[in-house]
């Protein structure tokens, strides 16, 4: 049986966003990366996020073990936990020239106070450490939801100056959003993008297979309780969040969005894995 293109295109395009996905793998997981590159396709970007109290150090072995894996290394750089501005360039540097690191999340932290030189991710920026140290590229967060801590005209104000310094280094930028557990919200705040920033690559974070249960403490840790509240008045409570939260259903809706607009910059998405990578690679590949 034949479709007609416009009920093909969709279901295309969903396999697209994930071949050219990525998910997260922690440093606790390293044992992990092997079963994942037999999963995924070979040099699948693979994020390395930054934990509380984690030195450079581990994140390094992360990042080796991943290249060694086969896989596209990509760590985390939390501008409120780096403590040592050389100790921070030595790991930029290692990471680029011995493991081949050509990009990172440049991210500010949730950090209350900042644990050494840099406040903020401009900073870093400013520095220009990234570019010194061979970073070709870096992602930057979205929030679907906004910030908890920052407005959304600071949110705005940020990026366009981060936009402004990588450009000026001669660095590439894309985003990578915060999960968000309501599809339609997703698909807002990406048509949003494509209007004021039609040439901002945007990779959409989704939340991996997981229990609802421990999705809903992720998601008030990670600061998307906005849509968790909204789902919770439907008064279906777990139950809902488990049809809201499933990864296929957010997929669909972006799928489905990315295709029928006729300007678009979703290039791809990124599942949280959370401690699931594994999990995640296998939900990935089965519907490539």
């Amino acid at each position: 049986m034949s479709f007609p293109a416009s009920a093909t295109e969709p279901l295309k395009r969903f396999s697209e966003l994930l071949v050219a996905g990525s998910l997260e793998i922690s440093p606790r997981e390293l044992h992990r990366a092997p079963e994942v590159a037999a999963i995924l396709p070979a040099n699948t970007c693979v994020y390395v996020p930054s934990l509380p109290g984690l030195p450079l150090s581990r994140t390094l072995e992360a990042i080796a073990a991943i290249r060694a894996a086969g896989l596209d290394p990509v760590p985390h750089v939390s501008a409120r936990r780096i403590r040592d501005r050389d100790e921070f360039r030595e790991f930029l540097a290692q990471a680029a020239a011995k493991h081949g690191v050509h990009r990172v999340l440049l991210i500010g932290g949730d950090e209350p106070r900042p644990k050494g030189p840099f406040a903020d991710s401009l900073q870093v920026l400013e520095q220009g450490v990234l570019k010194e140290c061979g970073v070709r590229e870096i992602g930057v967060a979205g929030y679907p939801e906004g910030h908890p801590r920052i407005a959304l005209a600071g949110l705005e104000e940020a990026l366009q100056r981060k936009t402004e310094l990588a450009r000026a280094q001669g660095i590439g930028v894309y985003m990578v959003t915060q999960f968000c557990l309501s599809p339609q919200r997703v698909v807002d705040y990406c048509a949003g993008l494509a209007r004021l920033r039609p040439d901002l690559p945007v990779y959409v974070g989704i939340a991996g297979p997981t229990d609802p249960v421990a999705l809903a403490r992720y998601a008030q840790r990670c600061g998307v309780s906005a849509s968790l509240r909204a789902l919770r008045t439907l008064g279906a409570g777990i139950a809902k969040l488990v049809t809201h939260s499933d990864p296929r259903e957010q997929l669909v809706a972006l799928a489905r969005y990315s295709s029928l607009r006729g300007q678009s910059n979703v290039v791809g998405v990124h599942l949280y894995s959370f401690g699931g990578a594994v999990q995640t690679a296998r939900w990935m590949r089965e519907r490539m």
